[in-house]
């Protein structure tokens, strides 16, 4: 039995109310509360909170069939609350309709202590059970919770280890990836992408060179211009980034795929490694091409010296409709006018 139960008694009739909370305390329960003005109820209900309701069906103002119909309707916890009908009228209608508004049992006038206290009790620890099983379930889920946003974590941080390890190979700093995810993340927020595709956006640009891990030091570090044959195979990274995490089952490095696959394609279908044109680029790969080339033009390379931000936004701009989508193009450039782009100490302010 679970004395410390809370249990509202509601019957117009003060002799019932009375006979009812004397069985109860006899029994243990000392946590009764009495009502025998049913306009009260739903008043009383919120501040009793009780486990147990224990309703007559006819009374005047406000009958036992409404209160429970403003009980299913003004329910928002799927927690079990048991309602024993208090009632001489024992006809099936009044039955059916009671349990249908959601009655759980029925106890007949005059009472019969015993069949009260056994209906009681019965309620009660079906109540409990299913606060038991609720209070149960909100540990598991919880519990889920925090694994999840630990392997979460987890595949973010090798994310982001991977993609420095292909970084180190031409940038020890490791600053051009971040930077990369910081505007490719503002831009598909501009563009107008959910939160979570923003996001992931933002997470998956960095591996946009993951790619250039397989290439030859010879290559990636050349201080002069690359012949014909090592353009074409520094041009080899996108398909081999793509490889890299070909089969992956997690969104995140799906959309990390797409980036390094596509982000050296152009919006005119000149690009590479396929030529796609226009839409046929996933919007990831358009995404990161204006933030890749943005980011690459700001930052001092051992094959050249860095430009102005000023001078970077006017090569995007000039290239929009050719090498780039004209709407991220815009997008970006609304972020430059705004002075909402990530500013590096200063590096990527407007001049």
């Amino acid at each position: 039995m679970n004395d410390n139960a809370s249990i509202l008694i509601v019957d117009d009739e003060e002799a019932n109310v009375v006979l009812l909370e004397r069985m109860l305390k006899q029994a243990g329960y000392r946590n009764c509360k009495t009502l025998t003005d049913p306009r009260r109820f739903f008043d009383t209900f919120a501040s009793v909170e009780p486990d147990l309701i224990m309703l007559d069906l006819h009374m005047p103002f406000v009958d036992g069939l409404e209160i429970l119909a403003g009980l299913e309707d003004g329910s928002t916890d799927d927690l079990y609350l048991p309602v024993l009908v208090l009632t001489a009228d024992v006809t099936a209608e009044a039955r059916q309709r009671a349990l249908s508004l959601g009655a759980r049992d029925f106890v007949t006038k005059p009472f019969d202590a015993t069949e009260v206290l056994l209906r009681v009790r019965n309620l009660l620890y079906t109540r409990c059970l299913t606060t038991r099983l609720r209070d149960h379930n909100v540990v598991l889920e919880e519990r889920v919770r925090e694994r999840t946003e630990a392997l979460q974590s987890a595949q973010i941080e090798t994310v982001e280890r991977l993609a420095l390890a292909a970084e180190y190979r031409d940038d020890e700093t490791g600053d051009h990836i971040r930077s990369v995810g910081r505007i490719a993340g503002l831009v598909a927020t501009e563009l107008g992408l959910r939160a979570d595709l923003a996001e992931l956006v933002e997470r998956a640009a960095p591996l946009h060179d993951i790619g250039k891990i397989a290439l030859p030091d010879s290559i990636l570090t050349k201080p002069s211009t690359l012949t014909p044959q090592e353009i074409s195979i520094m041009r080899a990274h996108s398909r081999l980034g793509a490889q890299i995490l070909e089969g992956t089952q997690t969104p995140l490095l799906e959309v990390a795929r797409q980036i390094a696959l596509t982000h050296h394609e152009r919006w005119d279908g000149n690009g590479y490694p396929s030529g796609l044109r226009g839409d046929g680029i996933p919007l990831t790969g358009r995404i990161a091409a204006v933030a890749d080339v943005f980011d690459a033009l700001t930052r001092k390379r051992h094959y050249k010296p860095a430009w102005p931000a000023e001078q970077a936004i006017k090569e995007i701009a000039a290239n929009e409709g050719s090498q780039f989508d004209p709407d991220v193009v815009a997008a970006f450039l609304r972020l430059a006018e705004h002075e909402r782009l990530p500013d590096g100490a200063d590096r990527l302010a407007m001049a």
